[in-house]
């Protein structure tokens, strides 16, 4: 009786070329089968194409007879079936070091299904079995398995234990691709959420304190968790952390997440500080964790099922990016490892990202999320002035959201209990969401009538009332001009200027390479553009490390002179100096006033 399921066989064929070897056996093909991988990988909005990176695939017989197999489309694959099974061969080029795709050398395998196992079209609903082989050569012998993908049942002779190779079991197509793998000798530890296993993995080199960071994840977890009042169904959540000298991402998964994370942010043995590389970690694992419930099964109506052959916009990436974005930090307070005075500054970076950018005013937040594909995943020098980040901004609209709830249900709801009803009402059952469902959700179970906000923030660019609703909470949002393009906001600044450049810049070998150049600064005013390389301001040399200085010893009305190389020219430039925008944010907060803000950042009972 032939299996009633799809065979995946994964085996490292060359390290030092970078190739995986991938055997797909179809037990009852089509008489004109297509196969074909995914375009894009959810989560991260443009097109990969990773099927660039498939060679010498052939189509056999069970009698290792070749079959005719040709291209209909970049990423799909015809084969002319006689009848019987098939097995479809093919090679994997895995060189992609990012959440994303798939990457192999002598050191560790690690693999998104998107990138590596094509589906079979027409039958993508049928369980896949996997087999992951163990490597043969001498630097994979301490090699283990680590994944959220279940175990495949005992009757499989080849059933992997847990971290073995071996035989791995998926429900359908989305689900094998829907589990990273990463194979190495791994440092782990298992902490216990809710009842559930949860596993840190780590690859790459490190002397992290492990036991600080799983505590601290447990707390974090906790308080993600009692948003929602509850985990999805799932067996155990694994967090597959790379570790690199310089990196951050992350990408979620229904059961995991794969991030990257630079080594100096990692908390040693013996450390107590709370750095601020350590904070961006936790948050960072907030984020993708918060995803389990928002996004990943809370879900837009437009991905279910997910098209991964094509561009699917959505307009609603602010709130899955953007209110995920607000919960990541609000957890780190919520959990206590962050406190109050270090979680406003950790806000206030976050206005300031949003505030620097005179794009807020050309892209209404929608925009941004429907663009994602074309504007947001492929920015350019002009991104700043151009676009607006669903993230950023999508966090800052997601707080306004939270306290003008409480403020107009007199504290008795917040944006807890919209992300709770969420889950009961589409989470769990699988329902999309539309584009007014959240609206709708507030004003039909809360009885409140919030279309003036909505209004205001998504349809237009005006900026979001955050100083008016703050003020509530006894905390004042303030704003001064950066004294350098490396402040960040979020405290007052030590040293107060009357101008600057408004630029970032690159250190070069010439001088300071500007990189963005604000709309309406001293650079723009001054036409200068990003790639000029500034070599002197008024005829003295300045590098990356001294220009913004140089520039910030003048006064407003003082005429400067920049020379500066574009492309293999010098040009001068002159400008007379301006006020520097206060587009740099902190906050004031009486901490004796902790009362009326911890009735913000507490959960809320979410009891009627």
């Amino acid at each position: 009786m032939l299996p009633d399921h799809h065979h995946y066989r994964i085996a490292v064929h060359d390290a030092a070329a970078h190739l995986f070897e991938v055997t797909l056996t179809i037990a009852k093909p089509l008489a004109s089968q297509s196969v074909r991988l995914p375009d894009w990988i959810p989560g991260s909005y443009m097109i990969r194409d990773f099927s660039k990176h498939i060679n010498q695939l052939t189509a056999y017989d069970l009698d290792h007879k070749p079959l005719t197999c040709h291209k209909s489309s970049k990423s799909t694959w015809v084969i002319a079936c006689e009848g019987g099974p098939i097995s479809v061969r093919y090679y994997v080029y895995a060189w992609d070091l990012s959440v994303r795709g798939a990457h192999l050398d002598q050191t560790h395998g690690f693999f998104n299904g998107t990138s590596v196992f094509l589906e079979v079209v027409g039958q993508s609903e049928l369980p896949c079995l996997l087999s992951i082989i163990q490597p043969e050569f001498a630097e994979a012998q301490n090699w283990r398995v680590a994944t959220s993908m279940p175990l495949a049942s005992n009757e499989h002779p080849q059933a992997a234990k847990l971290y073995g190779f071996g035989d791995y079991w998926s429900q359908d197509y989305d689900e094998l691709i829907d589990h990273p793998v990463e194979m190495c000798d791994f440092d782990s530890i298992v902490f216990e959420v809710a009842g559930i296993p949860h596993e840190l993995v780590f690859y790459g080199r490190q002397r992290a304190d492990l036991d600080r960071i799983a505590r601290d994840l447990t707390a974090i977890c906790e308080a993600q968790i009692a948003v929602f009042g509850e985990l999805p169904e799932i067996e155990r959540y694994v967090f597959l952390v790379t570790v690199l000298g310089e990196g951050y991402g992350g990408l979620e998964h229904r059961s995991s997440t794969a991030l990257h994370c630079a080594r100096a942010d990692l908390p040693l043995v013996g450390e107590d500080k709370l750095s601020d590389g350590y904070k961006t970690f936790l948050g960072l694992c907030s984020h993708e964790y918060f995803h389990t419930w928002n996004v990943k099964r809370i879900k837009p109506a437009v991905f279910l099922p997910y098209d991964l052959t094509r561009e699917t916009h959505t307009p609603l990436l602010w709130a899955f990016e953007g209110i995920t974005s607000y919960y990541d930090e609000l957890a780190l307070v919520r959990s206590g490892v962050l406190n109050e005075q270090e979680y406003l500054v950790m806000l206030a970076k976050t206005v300031t990202r949003v505030y620097r950018g005179s794009g807020r005013f050309k892209q209404t937040v929608t925009e941004s999320s429907y663009d994602a594909w074309t504007r947001f995943y492929q920015q350019d020098e002009n991104a700043p002035n151009a676009i607006v980040s669903y993230y950023t901004k999508g966090a800052l609209l997601a707080l306004c959201l939270d306290l003008l709830i409480r403020k107009r249900s007199e504290q008795k709801y917040s944006l807890d209990h919209v992300m709770a009803l969420l889950w009961q009402e589409h989470g769990r059952p699988g329902v999309g969401v539309e584009e007014d469902t959240i609206q709708k959700l507030i004003k039909e179970r809360l009885n409140l009538d919030l279309s003036d906000f909505f209004s205001m923030a998504l349809e237009t660019t005006d900026d979001l009332p955050l100083a008016e609703l703050l003020a509530d909470y006894g905390v004042e949002l303030c704003w001064q001009a950066a004294s350098r393009y490396s402040d960040l906001g979020g405290k007052p600044s030590e040293q107060e200027v009357s101008v600057n450049l408004g630029a970032t810049v690159q250190q070069h070998a010439l001088g300071a390479k500007l990189r963005f150049v604000y709309h309406q600064s001293t650079a723009h005013r001054a036409g200068l553009s990003s790639g000029d390389i500034v070599i002197a301001v008024d005829q003295l040399k300045v590098t990356s490390a001294n220009i913004e200085s140089r520039v910030a010893s003048y006064q407003v009305g003082d005429t400067i002179q920049f020379h500066a190389f574009r492309r293999d020219e010098l040009m001068s430039f002159e400008v007379e100096l301006q006020a520097a925008d206060n587009n740099t944010a902190y906050f004031n907060y009486d901490e004796q006033n902790s009362d009326t803000v911890a009735g913000w950042l507490t959960p809320s009972s979410k009891g009627e």
